[in-house]
């Protein structure tokens, strides 16, 4: 049987820009119909997550949990691209969240490893339930500074933040597969929550 969902495309809203000083805003988010937001908590989006990133990766990423938080290491290395604190779990007015602040690795800039958050939630809307990931304040190494050249913000652009847009909408599209059952053409629609230049 065809639901309604399938017929159409799966739209995933994204944006991703520099702010004025230079850090990293970046959110992409997929709504559902309400009925799975039992199924939607904060500790099972950060599990998915995780397991996405080390198989769509082949491994060559590995997220490793331990008691300081969580590394993205480079295959089987000790060398972390990124480093986040111990997760967060917050309750919202209409949902819940976890939240990795950066606190270092490779891709950071120098004397901006205590800075950055990566945030994974899930919100009820009218009729529907809306799952969130955003980065923001991150400072990327390729950017080098606050005031980054031209070519570095292109070569952020088509690199890193190329890379996160892509993951992240696969991961939602994913996220919804597992849920519905149901496969989908994915569509991404451009949206403005922050001012700044687009990545």
């Amino acid at each position: 049987m065809t639901s309604e969902l399938e017929k159409a495309e799966l739209e995933v809203a994204c944006q991703q820009i520099l702010e004025r000083d230079a850090s990293v805003y970046s959110v992409q988010w997929l709504e559902l119909p309400e009925r799975y937001a039992a199924q939607l908590g904060a500790p099972l989006l950060l599990e998915r997550y995780l397991k996405f990133i080390r198989a769509r990766t082949c491994h060559l990423i590995r997220p490793t949990v331990n008691a300081d938080g969580i590394q993205f290491r480079l295959l089987a290395s000790s060398v972390a691209l990124l480093s986040f604190a111990p997760p967060r779990y917050s309750a919202l007015q209409d949902g819940e969240d976890v939240t990795l602040a950066i606190s270092g690795g490779c891709l950071v800039q120098a004397g901006e490893c205590d800075r950055g958050m990566f945030s994974l939630a899930s919100a009820r809307l009218e009729g529907r339930v809306r799952v969130t990931v955003q980065l923001s304040d991150y400072c990327p190494l390729l950017l080098g500074s606050g005031n980054p050249s031209v070519l570095r913000r292109l070569l952020y652009r088509f690199t890193q933040a190329y890379i996160h847009k892509v993951v992240t909408v696969k991961y939602l599209g994913a996220l919804y597969r597992e849920l519905t059952g149901q496969k989908a053409c994915t569509k991404v629609k451009k949206v403005r929550v922050r001012e700044g230049i687009d990545t």
